[in-house]
């Protein structure tokens, strides 16, 4: 069985000792200090609050490492919520909450590139979400994928075969804005040409 590598970060030494030596004899994982060659596979971050300290502390694990970083805390709301997934968390657990089998579900999700929010506040983050489609995104054509409209409209017909004339023609653009609307797609979002921009758009769900 694999295991996965976990360091165990907090401000205090009591916390980040009682979790490794929790964790440390779970055949699933493979506790690692920080004086160690190998890099962890996930972070665990222990906080009291989600203070400017430790969102800090959460950007400084994500610019030193590709560890997935998991975030326990005393408190957990809203907006706690929204600025630890900005810092780049994957996973938040409640100190309340946080077992050691709990710990070993959400460090094993994180493993898998999966995300773990407390149930009480996946409904509210969702709702924020909506609300950020609705009222800022929507107005200006644009989607969560950061493609408008029309861009997703010339990809498309693009990956139905038509060329760029054919494309001006039905959407009833200038060859140079399909030009322009392609190329806008493909340095935007770091693709090669217009086939890796279809293959994305066709992986995305968007076409």
């Amino acid at each position: 069985m694999s295991r996965t590598t976990v360091r165990v970060f907090a401000r205090d030494p009591i916390s980040e000792a009682g979790v490794s030596s929790a964790l440390r004899p779970r055949p699933e994982v493979r506790v690692v200090g920080p004086d160690e060659d190998e890099p962890p596979d996930v972070v665990l971050v222990i906080v009291d609050t989600v203070d400017e300290e430790a969102l800090n502390t959460l950007r400084f694990v994500r610019r030193n490492g590709e560890a997935r970083v998991i975030l326990i805390a005393s408190h957990l709301d809203d907006q706690d919520l929204v600025r630890a997934v900005e810092s780049g968390v994957v996973g938040l657990v409640r100190r309340a909450d946080a077992t050691t089998d709990r710990l070993l579900s959400v460090i094993a999700a994180a493993a898998a590139g999966e995300g773990t929010v407390p149930p009480d506040l996946l409904g509210r983050l969702l709702d924020q979400v909506g609300r950020l489609q609705r009222t800022v995104l929507d107005p200006r054509g644009i989607t969560f994928t950061g493609l408008a409209s029309r861009e997703i409209e010339v990809l498309r017909l693009v990956a139905e075969g038509w060329d760029t004339a054919q494309i001006a023609a039905k959407l009833s653009y200038s060859e140079r804005t399909v030009k322009n609307v392609l190329h806008d797609v493909t340095t935007r979002l770091q693709l090669r040409n217009r086939s890796h921009a279809v293959a994305y758009a066709m992986r995305e769900g968007l076409i």
